[in-house]
């Protein structure tokens, strides 16, 4: 087979793994590498990664995908995608990390974000977010007040704190791009989504000096040069993973939604230039094109979807691998109500004092029944965001699913009969690479169109006043849940 001419070479920074695909114009991959990411949990709420373990996997990864190539192939561009939230802070006089890089997952900041509460609408106003600690800023000011190196890096000027892709990208580069892109500059809960520029307001609610931040640029454009392997490769795309993913999947199409059901689910509806606002949901950067207006998503985070499935499989030990999920799901024979809120519940609540709960069981509950309450709670929640768009008056058109846990059948079809609506399932695991490769290629004047395996389409089986039904005893069942976890913290007899 003869070598394409011109490649796109694009990464995947993950909090599960570092990937890196070559791509050809036609969407063919011609060379991939993957490396796993180690996760760390040294204390109750705080989740972690090695932070120079995180760049050297990626750069690993990159190496052998440059390694692969034909000397005669071109690499035209590279894109980088990463997880939105996670952070690095590092000196920049010597390149190294300052300490480990809290992942979104990591709520170390709780009691920073609890007392900020009464400016939260505010920060909704200015951000399209909520204050919670998973994003960056309350975490960065909780390192500025627990690691003196960190205080006196900073007084020197030398603080650099940023998301992953601008770490990367700054490794890779040499120093010589500390660049960030609006879908990674938001998560910092530092950016005024208004003015697409970092916010003085923010900078000064959280203490966080406004010299260790990257200077914004486009997600799509000129973003600096990487000189690796004998190459010299233009970086032509920086961008967060769920936007880089709902690109690959049209999700960029108007009416399109898209949902990605990995670590934590996520549900993203494009609504083009216009920054819409609706109770409970997110206004996220969708990505920006050189000269041209920003485009935006709704979005809602369930917070621990797969990371759900996890807490069954390894702490519970109701399956002894994910692959038996559809089965236990099939045995089930009794409804049983699971609140999956570990990690806190996400959009439309924003609640992280509820308690993950059960209700329902009997004397005839099986394992299976609650391994099918936490799969059907999963839907229910995205069915709760889903909702929130449509009480707004949006049009969702149709539905594609992509991520790990898109391959459960039981999973999918439940949200088909919640959500009344077809979901179509897309079988590619790649999606965040292929869209960085996608965003990457069009700026180097390369149209790469990504080869997409469509699975099953699930169509509603239940009628729809069923569903109606069982979304309304979902929401009593929350609610009191929330209202249970409230008393019983009160009382402080649980943690």
């Amino acid at each position: 087979m003869r070598p394409p001419e011109r490649v796109v070479v694009a990464l995947d920074q993950g909090s599960g793994s570092s990937r890196a695909l070559a791509v050809a114009a036609d969407g063919t991959v011609v060379a991939r590498a993957q490396f796993p990411v180690r996760t760390r949990y040294p204390r109750a709420g705080w989740v972690e990664h090695d932070a120079l373990g995180l760049a050297r996997s990626q750069e690993r990864a990159l190496d052998q995908v440059l390694d692969a190539l034909s000397k005669r192939t071109e690499v035209a561009a590279l894109g980088i995608a990463s997880q939105r939230s996670t952070f690095v802070l590092w000196d920049s006089r010597t390149g190294r990390p300052l300490t480990q890089a809290p992942s979104w997952q990591d709520g170390r900041a709780f009691e920073l974000a609890a007392r900020l509460q009464d400016r939260q609408a505010w920060t909704h106003e200015r951000t399209g977010l909520y204050l919670t600690p998973y994003y960056s800023a309350p975490k960065i000011r909780w390192f500025l007040d627990n690691v003196p190196s960190t205080r006196e890096i900073a007084q020197a000027g030398a603080l650099r704190a940023a998301p992953v892709a601008s770490y990367l990208l700054w490794r890779l580069s040499e120093g010589a791009a500390f660049l960030a892109d609006p879908t990674l500059a938001q998560r910092t809960l530092l950016f005024d989504l208004r003015s697409l520029a970092w916010s003085h307001e923010l900078l000064g609610l959280f203490g966080v000096p406004a010299g260790c931040l990257p200077a914004i640029a486009p997600s799509i454009g000129d973003l600096g040069l990487v000189r690796r392997k004998g190459r010299v490769i233009p970086v032509r795309a920086m961008i967060g993973d769920q936007q880089a993913a709902a690109a690959a999947l049209g999700g960029g199409e108007p009416g399109a939604g898209v949902l990605n059901y990995g670590t934590g689910a996520f549900f993203l509806l494009h609504t083009g230039a216009t920054q819409h606002r609706v109770p409970g949901l997110l206004t996220s950067a969708a990505w920006q094109r050189t000269g041209r207006p920003c485009e935006f998503f709704l979005e809602g985070t369930v917070h621990a979807a797969g990371a759900s499935v996890h807490w069954l499989q390894e702490r519970l030990g109701l399956l002894r691998s994910v692959r038996e999920l559809d089965l236990a799901c099939r045995r089930s024979r009794e409804r049983v109500f699971a609140l999956p809120a570990i990690g806190g519940l996400g959009a439309p609540r924003w609640d992280y004092k509820t308690f993950t709960a059960f209700f329902g069981l009997t004397s005839q509950t099986r394992r299976e029944d609650l391994v099918r309450g936490v799969v059907e709670g999963i839907a229910f929640l995205l069915g709760d965001i889903v909702a929130g768009c449509r009480a707004a008056g949006l049009g969702i058109d149709s539905l594609r699913a992509s991520g790990g846990l898109s391959r459960s059948a039981a999973l999918l079809q439940f949200q088909s009969d919640l959500l009344q609506l077809p979901i179509q399932a897309l079988d590619e695991s790649e999606a965040t690479a292929l869209g960085a490769a996608m965003m990457a290629g069009e700026a180097a004047g390369l149209v790469v169109r990504p080869r997409l395996s469509a699975g099953r389409t699930f169509a509603p089986r239940l009628p729809a006043e069923e569903a109606q039904r069982l979304a309304q005893a979902w929401r009593v069942f929350v609610e009191s849940q929330q209202k249970l976890s409230l008393q019983l913290r009160d009382l402080k007899v649980l943690p």
